[in-house]
């Protein structure tokens, strides 16, 4: 299976960069993972919402231009569903037996443009609760072991 996993900026600290990179190891026993990272805008005036709203749009083409046809778009976003465990393995594991291929993409601080979610073909929530974005990262890097752990009959989830 393909992973890819796009995100809009860096990560900054050591600590997450070390999260996000056990998470990729221990997912490469299930899938071939692939990162791509967009540069995050600068936005002079944060009080501005026009200027978020246009730094939200360069983001989301650079996004839109990072994905490969023909793999599944599941974007990360408040509004987005909130499975279980289980049900983020069944989404996965339906993927896994089609095309085999799956992109997630986790936005700036500032979310994601419009235009990305349209063209998304799920829009997911891994919490109610506010996570800075850097950390959503290994979050979902841990949601998607859980996933292929449970598709594989491990015991991880317990």
């Amino acid at each position: 299976m393909n992973l890819l996993l796009v995100t809009v900026g860096t990560l900054k600290e050591s600590y997450l960069r070390d999260a996000a990179a056990e998470y990729d190891k221990r997912l490469s026993a299930y899938a071939r993972v692939e990162r791509v990272e967009i540069r995050e805008e600068r936005i002079p005036d944060e009080d501005d919402p026009a200027r978020i709203a246009a730094a939200l749009r360069s983001e989301g083409a650079h996004i839109l231009a990072a994905l490969p046809a023909g793999y599944t778009r599941v974007a990360l976003c408040v509004e987005g569903k909130e499975p279980d465990s289980p049900a983020l393995a069944d989404l996965i594991g339906q993927v896994r037996d089609t095309t085999g291929k799956i992109a997630f993409i986790i936005g700036s601080s500032w979310g994601l443009d419009p235009a990305v979610k349209a063209a998304c073909d799920y829009r997911l929530s891994l919490s109610r609760l506010t996570f800075p974005h850097q950390l959503m990262r290994v979050i979902l890097g841990e949601a998607l072991y859980r996933s292929f752990t449970i598709l594989a009959g491990k015991r991880y989830h317990k």
